[in-house]
């Protein structure tokens, strides 16, 4: 049934746009989220979406400008001009608006400051001004401050001057003349007291903060280590500078760990963070080619082990046979190790003081991967080689016994590189992250066919 009805207001919506009945589409705009309005004006050409905002209260551009990506807002800057965009720009998320500021070339900014307020041009210089990396560069200063000489009643009605957003009011910071942060209440707290309860009596003074230098990525692990809807953001002096909500940290997070998965599996970051249809081909090809050319390169070494061994093939076409079967099981077990001991090295489950524990877990849990691959490629080779031609001094068994060791040695030595790789990097002052993928894939290659033919000219010749 609700399908049905949003299957229904979505013909109603291009009905509208097609008969360019704007008022009218506007008015069921107001009652859908900003997120969906956004996705429907995204739809639309140029002048149509300036005449569709038209019908928008300067604050309600605002909501929905910020929801825009980077590209959009960019358009509608220019489409406007720096002085049609002010009214909307003044009305923007704090945090949001210092973004898209900083998108901006340097002669475009100097021409929309003169259009603004004297409280937003403050504003939106000193955010700028912070590393996008840190929690300066993502914080927002939508947040409502009181005293803590207020009473409750007073605190209330200092709220509604401070008029935060309805995302925001949940906590309420307590500063005093110097804006020296000493804790917060929350609004629930507010409305349940006396309305002659002073705010002492009711503050939360153990709290976490964050600080405007801090990585964005560290006030975001604490966002959720508290489980908290924003986080205070303070400068060296103590003062409350802004704060960080939990949707920036969110996405953070996000931005993160795209990151973290395009290092490894050597895919060089951008800058940018864009979607797949949105990326051009040679972007991607950039992003691929450095490790992929790199690792080609680096596999040449794979063919000389090979070539130096062809002679050792040529007498026992089965050793070449099942030579990709103990590859696989190495590039499969590396990539495991990796992945776990990154993933615990970024949520700070371990440290690099941990490298002896975590070469030595990994070492028990590779014997026992070790044993049952060994059998199941035991059971393989018998199974799938019984009829092929063997030379007569050499036995199918021992054959296989051979070949399911080599393969067991290769699954111990790929899970201690996939594990002791990404430490490495760490120690030397890298992102583990970089101990990709396809690198941990191209080092096990050549150790297991190093492995491999070794067992083989040790057993066999």
């Amino acid at each position: 049934m609700v399908k049905v009805d949003l299957d229904q207001k979505n013909m109603v919506i291009e009905g509208l746009i097609k008969a360019r009945e704007w008022e009218a589409l506007v008015t069921i705009l107001k009652k859908m989220p900003v997120v969906e309005v956004v996705e429907v004006l995204r739809e639309l050409e140029d002048p149509e979406l300036l005449e569709v905002l038209g019908f928008f209260s300067p604050e309600e551009q605002g909501y929905i400008v910020s929801d825009f990506d980077a590209d959009m807002q960019v358009e509608l800057f220019e489409a406007l001009g720096p002085r049609g965009f002010a009214g909307i720009f003044i009305h923007m998320a704090s945090d949001l608006r210092a973004d898209f500021y900083q998108e901006l070339d340097r002669e475009d900014q100097l021409k929309l400051l003169p259009y603004l307020d004297k409280k937003t041009r403050e504003n939106v210089i000193r955010l700028s001004s912070y590393d996008p990396e840190t929690a300066g560069g993502i914080m927002s200063t939508d947040f409502a401050t009181i005293m803590g000489d207020m009473t409750a009643a007073q605190a209330i009605e200092k709220v509604r001057s401070d008029a935060p957003s309805k995302k925001m009011i949940y906590y309420v910071y307590v500063v005093d003349n110097d804006m020296k942060l000493h804790g917060f209440t929350t609004l629930k707290d507010l409305i349940m007291a006396e309305p002659e309860t002073s705010i002492w009596d009711i503050v939360y003074k153990d709290f976490a903060w964050a600080e405007v230098d801090e990585d964005r990525e560290t006030v975001a692990s604490k966002i959720e280590k508290y489980d908290l809807v924003a986080i205070p953001v303070i400068n060296k002096y103590g003062q409350l500078a802004g704060i960080v909500r939990h949707d920036e940290a969110l996405e953070v997070i996000q931005a993160e760990q795209t990151e973290d998965m395009e290092k490894f599996m050597g895919i060089v970051p951008d800058d940018e963070s864009l979607d797949y249809p949105e990326t051009s081909v040679l972007s991607h090809f950039r992003k691929r080619i450095t490790w992929v050319a790199s690792l080609a390169v680096i596999g040449v070494l794979s063919g000389m082990i090979i070539h130096r061994y062809e002679e050792a093939m040529s007498a026992l076409i089965i050793l070449a046979l099942y030579m990709p079967m103990v590859a696989d099981s190495g590039g499969n077990v590396g990539s495991q190790s990796a992945t776990v001991v990154i993933r615990a090295l970024a949520l700070g489950q371990v440290s690099l003081k941990n490298w002896l524990m975590i070469l030595l877990k990994e070492a028990r849990i590779s014997l026992m991967l070790s044993v049952v691959l060994g059998l199941i490629a035991f059971g393989k080779i018998l199974f799938l080689s019984w009829e092929t031609d063997i030379p007569e001094q050499y036995s199918l068994f021992y054959l296989a016994f051979g070949i399911a060791l080599a393969l067991s040695l290769q699954v111990i030595s790929a899970t201690l590189i996939g594990a002791g790789l990404p430490l490495l990097v760490k120690r030397l002052g890298g992102d583990p992250a970089v101990a990709a993928s396809p690198a941990i894939t191209t080092m096990v290659d050549i150790t297991g066919l190093l492995i491999y033919f070794g067992i083989a000219v040790t057993l066999f010749f």
